[in-house]
């Protein structure tokens, strides 16, 4: 039972209900039942958590994996998950975990404390500790403990996140965060509502406050042929990024069918090159295609000479022009994110 303990950010309501303030379905939740992710359960009128350090992933990942890729380039991450997720995206590629605790019986895991979490991603050399492959919100009070522990050690924390949390579990994690990489989606509230059980607006709010309290924010889009490939529709989430900082990068990936979504076929190479393009026309700085290497959509370009600062090949990084300020080593201009230059 080490992995029961009692919730934060709810408050009792009538009839022993509770009203859970972690994300924004701000799901009511009666006597023995759970919320929408499955893993935050209200037992007498008081909501537990009942995945504090119930790993089910425990990896070294190249933090480019995240995809982060102006967050200590060629470094490594230490990356853990619970089990749960406050969304139920139809395209979710690691449904046997994120949507566990929606099926009922034992949620799968094993028990890790903060402490050992931290302990080996210092012994494994890692700068950062990576919250991801499920969803962090919901597992959000032993990644708050883990992430203090973190910053004591000097290591960054990143979230790897859909971004539907509350302006109240942004304030809990404090400075604690360095960095996140925030799944959109799509720049459609119908897609959000009836493909990912969500809804839009929250996430373009998180991504708003993330920067506005000075974390490094990255952005993925999944570009899913059909669903939200239009060039109207990327346009608009290109503008939208543009607005927040047009210094955030835009990561467009490829999909592959899976999981209940398998009308679609597989993202050619071609759309998320058009993707790219269409991302620059609309001011951003930094975009990027993913999950097809080798084709140049995974370097770091300088925007004032267009020197190819750091050349990527998949996960790998293979060249690095930057300077250790994080100056362009062509021309000095800065390139922004986190240890651009190196680890100091």
């Amino acid at each position: 039972m080490e992995a029961v303990r009692p919730a934060r950010l709810w408050a009792a309501e009538d009839d022993g209900a509770v009203r859970c303030g972690l994300c924004h379905h701000r799901c009511r939740i009666p006597a023995g039942r759970t919320g929408v992710c499955g893993v935050r359960e209200n037992r007498s009128g008081v909501l537990h958590t009942l995945v504090y350090g119930r790993l089910v992933a425990r990896n070294v990942d190249p933090v480019e994996k995240k995809p982060l890729f102006h967050v200590a380039p060629g470094s490594r991450a230490f990356s853990v998950a619970t089990a749960g997720c406050n969304l139920r995206c139809a395209h979710c590629q690691n449904h046997e975990i994120s949507q566990a605790g929606r099926f009922g019986g034992r949620l799968p895991g094993t028990f890790v404390p903060p402490e050992a979490v931290v302990g080996d991603a210092v012994a494994t050399g890692c700068r950062t500790v990576a919250y991801t492959y499920t969803e962090p919100t919901v597992y959000f009070e032993y990644a708050a403990d883990c992430m203090a522990l973190a910053r004591e050690q000097g290591l960054l924390n990143a979230f790897v996140t859909n971004g539907f949390m509350t302006p109240a579990c942004l304030d809990a994690v404090g400075d604690t965060l360095d960095a996140a990489n925030v799944d959109l989606k799509a720049m459609d509230d119908r897609f959000y509502r009836e493909v990912c059980g969500g809804r839009l607006e929250p996430v373009l709010e998180t991504i708003r406050s993330l920067r506005e309290r000075g974390v490094w924010v990255e952005v993925t889009t999944l570009v899913i042929p059909g669903y939200n490939d239009d060039p109207e529709q990327l346009g608009r989430i290109a503008e939208f990024l543009a607005s927040v900082d047009p210094d955030v990068p835009w990561h467009v990936t490829g999909f592959f069918p899976t999981h209940r979504l398998t009308d679609a076929p597989p993202t050619p190479a071609a759309a998320l090159e058009r993707a790219r393009r269409i991302g620059l026309e609309r001011g951003l700085r930094y975009v990027y295609t993913g999950n097809r290497p080798g084709r140049g959509g995974e370097d770091t370009v300088c925007p004032g000479c267009g020197t190819s600062v750091i050349v990527r090949r998949g996960f790998l990084l293979v060249l690095r022009n930057v300077r250790p300020d994080g100056g362009c080593g062509g021309c000095g201009q800065p390139i922004p994110g986190i240890e651009m230059g190196g680890t100091p």
